[in-house]
């Protein structure tokens, strides 16, 4: 077995290298302490000006068998082709295309299998720039600043996942 000093396993000083470096890149962020969101279904962020909600093929194929489609496709109604990309469609309203109102609530009809793009938010790169855009997201988003604290790590996890 590898060790990492003196009595230590390896996965000790492995960890202690780990701690290290997020303490190292977390120095740098201005919500190194954490941040705080609870998502009040309110639907402002699946709605509005029009936009673009990416999906990868392995998403639309996820979004297409919850929706208990064989083909593992959408059809146009639900899915547009954006140059090399896809992105899930809007109504007219401007609402997206899988947001269902009810009772003053607002749900998402693939909340099981949305993309990742819908999951992650709001702890988009764009929306943690600063204070200053994290914000002025909040002015839209009735959730953030409340609820459960996500610590650093959490956030940094959410704000790295894969984009389309």
């Amino acid at each position: 077995m590898f060790k990492g000093g003196e009595n230590q396993p390896a996965s000790s000083s492995l960890g202690t290298a780990l701690a290290q470096k997020v303490q190292k890149v977390e120095k740098g962020k201005w919500y190194r302490d954490g941040l705080r969101f609870e998502c009040t279904q309110c639907g402002n962020c699946c709605s509005g000006d029009p936009g673009f909600v990416w999906a990868t093929k392995d998403e639309i194929g996820r979004i297409s068998e919850f929706l208990g489609r064989d083909d593992g496709w959408l059809d146009r109604k639900h899915l547009r082709r954006v140059g090399l990309r896809y992105s899930l469609t809007e109504k007219a309203n401007g609402d997206c295309i899988f947001l269902k109102r009810e009772k003053g609530k607002s749900l998402c009809s693939i909340y099981e299998v949305r993309p990742v793009q819908c999951r992650t938010w709001p702890f988009w790169s764009s929306n943690l720039k600063s204070r200053t855009t994290w914000q002025e997201a909040a002015k839209t988003c009735p959730g953030l600043n409340q609820g459960r604290k996500r610590d650093f790590v959490q956030i940094e996890v959410l704000r790295t996942q894969r984009r389309v």
